[in-house]
């Protein structure tokens, strides 16, 4: 169970979120999103596309036994569920990535303390060839942070090199970190800081591996990928979801997927393609930086609005978080 500090903390960015989405009117609808209907599934915190399973995605709860369910995009329905076997239990599973070498990475790297834990852990399991409910045994890495314990909701596995990468969170932006060449299941492996980025809830590389995506709560932002590092960024059309928690491309690159937690919850395909800002409005990936949805002149009006309501709401956000830390 969640602490009493983070249910409220993220309650009230709930609510920061749902207060912009009513503001800025409802999202373009596409007919290639999909809703996930399996009642299991209450805090879908992760997703990646299937690369053995076209049209496949998986997805996983945060506070939940070792398990990840596998969700048909056609229909919205669970065709596997997928036990772990081998590993502890998970205290707080925010991530979720398919390697290319075959494998799934769930990434229990969430802190509910804001960086207490002195290690995370992630877990790997060979892509099923055949959907259906089973139990696999999985290989569990201890992770710890080269600068410290952090939190962190955003696991990528680059899909040419198969480096893992995390990406922490908190109230001024955030690290990107790089796993070793190869994890070890013996030891720790220590993630090192490359780079600054925004306040991130999760991220996914492009299939060619030309570009890393980074999404928060009201935007998400893309970064050009070259030799391992973060290069010239560029806002990314996001849709705005009550509790955006996900995103991953599609296995042919042409869309990204845009997730969210609570019952029945939505996600959303969004067409690839870089945004028409001009360059004054991208900020130096050093400084990281974040941008709401849309390029027309309707979009940006209601960006403006959206941007506006954002301010009361991320201040209802702090005051919350300022009592919380007197009680």
């Amino acid at each position: 169970m969640r602490s009493l500090p983070y249910v409220t903390g993220s309650a009230a960015i709930g609510v920061a979120a749902t207060v912009v989405l009513l503001a800025a009117g409802p999202a373009a609808s596409d007919d290639s999103g999909f809703t996930i209907k399996d009642p299991r599934i209450t805090e879908s915190s992760g997703l990646a596309a299937s690369r053995a399973h076209p049209g496949i995605y998986w997805t996983h709860n945060d506070q939940d036994e070792p398990r990840v369910f596998a969700v048909d995009s056609k229909t919205g329905e669970t065709v596997a569920t997928v036990t772990l076997e081998g590993v502890g239990k998970p205290r707080d599973m925010e991530a979720i990535s398919v390697g290319p070498d075959g494998n799934v990475y769930v990434g229990d790297i969430g802190d509910n303390l804001n960086g207490s834990w002195d290690h995370v852990w992630i877990y790997k399991f060979p892509e099923p060839k055949a959907l259906k409910d089973m139990t696999v045994r999985a290989t569990q890495y201890t992770v710890k942070y080269a600068d410290g314990a952090r939190n962190a909701e955003a696991l990528m596995v680059h899909p040419k090199t198969g480096r893992v990468y995390i990406a922490s969170k908190n109230d001024g932006g955030g690290g990107l970190y790089e796993g070793p060449a190869t994890l070890t299941a013996s030891g720790t492996n220590v993630f090192r800081r490359i780079g600054e980025v925004p306040w991130v809830t999760d991220g996914a590389f492009s299939p060619d591996g030309k570009e890393l995506v980074l999404r928060s709560y009201f935007s998400a932002r893309g970064y050009v990928w070259k030799d391992g590092k973060l290069g010239a960024d560029h806002r990314v059309s996001a849709p705005l979801q009550g509790q955006a928690e996900s995103v991953t491309y599609t296995l042919d690159g042409k869309a990204l997927m845009f997730g969210s937690e609570g019952k029945q919850s939505g996600v959303e395909r969004v067409p690839t393609g870089k945004d028409s800002a001009s360059d004054g409005d991208s900020k130096s990936p050093s400084k990281g930086g974040s941008s709401a949805a849309g390029s027309d002149g309707g979009n940006k009006r209601t960006f403006t609005y959206g941007l506006i309501v954002l301010a009361g709401a991320t201040a209802l956000v702090l005051g919350v978080k300022r009592l919380l830390r007197r009680g």
